[in-house]
């Protein structure tokens, strides 16, 4: 089964809004085998719906269209729909009924005139009820295609998708089995993965794809089956994860859903019983906050110093304001006095630091922009690494974040291997 998805929205267009929704319908009909082929953005313009619903019965057995269901005069998709199916606007009394006391229950407000009409809608359309708003989603079919206009407001489409066009479209179709499982790659590549896997790729059958998702600091592999059989897909895919993992040694860190770096660090630290610590300059906390975003981490994470200014790393941190002058502030050496005077404060097992230069100018320290320095320190020894993250602020800060976690798991795990081939191709 083939569907495209339509974003209607003047605001979409001027990216005055980011479309969320795509991604989330992509991925939701994705799940039950159905193939997304196209994905349309248009202005609450009625000849662009227009192309849209046409395109849509020429080449899709499913349209999704979200957006341009609201009471003002730009929305008019329940006016173009009409037209399109040969059909009428007629009041819907229960939804009418529903929608005045959504307004005074829950809104506390007295509904308008012009609210009143989000109770008119296509005679021939089947209505899905909206609990969480006033624009009612619409389900029509047309010769062999149906078409699915839902609100535009995120949290209400996700909701009508899980509960009521997910469903819906399970039942009405015979939908093919998809397996999908995501492998998690720190400190290489892709060129080099493909290198190392290219064998293993090119002999998948052909029920089986793979896909390289590589982000800041990681690679996805996602790997994805389809058939008619689940547990036959699934034994297939762990066959080809169990080949890739031996190939990818100690980069490969689990599945994703499961062995998400600051997870793993978690987990790994309350199984060793060991504490830890972050003392941040450029990263400015972004360590902590993945951290203490895990349930239990209060367990083993004592604690993190953002020391932006370099008052800050003298008076909390003991750097030696010698070291800074002798060797700048983005340096080994203070990165490791920073790592060791946290440790010394916090009286943890292991503390991580960060020091670098995000740009876009060299600022304090004439370290080139782009550069990062990480170090830990435990009792028995501090070591330091420099990288060079590229030039874009956003990117460096958050590849110096999954760099320092990436660091941090392999010495809990003590596992130098984790530590990537290239520091540069981070």
């Amino acid at each position: 089964m083939k569907a495209v998805l339509v974003s209607i929205g003047d605001e979409l267009l001027i990216g005055q809004v980011v479309n969320s929704n795509a991604s989330f319908i992509g991925e939701q009909l994705t799940s039950i085998g159905i193939e997304v082929v196209q994905i349309l953005t248009i202005g609450d313009c009625r000849n662009s719906i227009n192309e849209a619903l046409d395109f849509s019965l020429k080449n899709v057995d499913v349209a999704i269209l979200t957006g341009g269901l609201g009471p003002t005069k730009d929305d008019i998709t329940k006016k173009v729909f009409c037209d399109f199916f040969e059909d009428t606007l007629v009041e819907n009394k229960e939804l009418l009924q529903k929608l005045r006391l959504f307004f005074e229950q829950k809104l506390q407000i007295r509904m308008t005139e012009i609210n009143e009409q989000q109770a008119y809608l296509p005679s021939k359309s089947t209505i899905l009820e909206n609990k969480y708003g006033t624009a009612s989603g619409m389900w029509m079919r047309k010769e062999k295609t149906d078409f699915i206009s839902l609100p535009g407001v995120p949290f209400e489409m996700k909701e009508l998708m899980r509960t009521e066009v997910i469903p819906r479209l399970q039942e009405r179709y015979a939908l093919p089995c998809i397996v999908h499982k995501t492998m998690l790659v720190y400190g290489i590549g892709e060129s080099l993965i493909a290198e190392r896997i290219q064998d293993v790729e090119e002999s998948l059958p052909k029920f089986i794809s793979l896909s390289y998702l590589p982000n800041l600091g990681r690679v996805r592999l996602r790997l994805t089956a389809r058939g008619q059989n689940e547990e036959i897909l699934i034994t297939e895919i762990d066959k080809r994860i169990a080949i890739i993992a031996q190939r990818l040694g100690a980069h490969y860190i689990g599945l994703e859903g499961f062995a998400e770096m600051e997870r793993l660090i978690v987990e790994q630290a309350q199984t060793k019983q060991v504490t830890i610590a972050s003392a941040e300059s450029f990263t400015g906390g972004g360590i902590a906050k993945r951290l203490t975003s895990v349930v239990g981490a209060s367990k083993v994470f004592k604690g993190s110093v953002v020391a932006y200014h370099t008052s800050i790393k003298e008076s909390l941190l003991n750097v030696d304001s010698r070291l800074i002058n002798q060797y700048s502030i983005v340096s080994k050496e203070v990165a490791e006095a920073m790592a060791n005077g946290l440790r010394q404060k916090l009286q943890c097992d292991i503390a991580i630091a960060t020091t670098g230069n995000a740009g876009p100018s060299k600022g304090e320290s004439d370290a080139e922009v782009g550069t990062a320095v990480i170090a830990i320190s435990t009792e028995k020894r501090c070591e330091s690494h420099v990288f060079y993250l590229g030039n874009h602020r956003t990117r460096i800060t958050e590849k110096a974040i999954n760099k320092s976690l990436e660091l941090l798991y392999a010495e809990i795990l003590n596992n130098a291997d984790i530590i990537c081939d290239n520091q540069n191709n981070i």
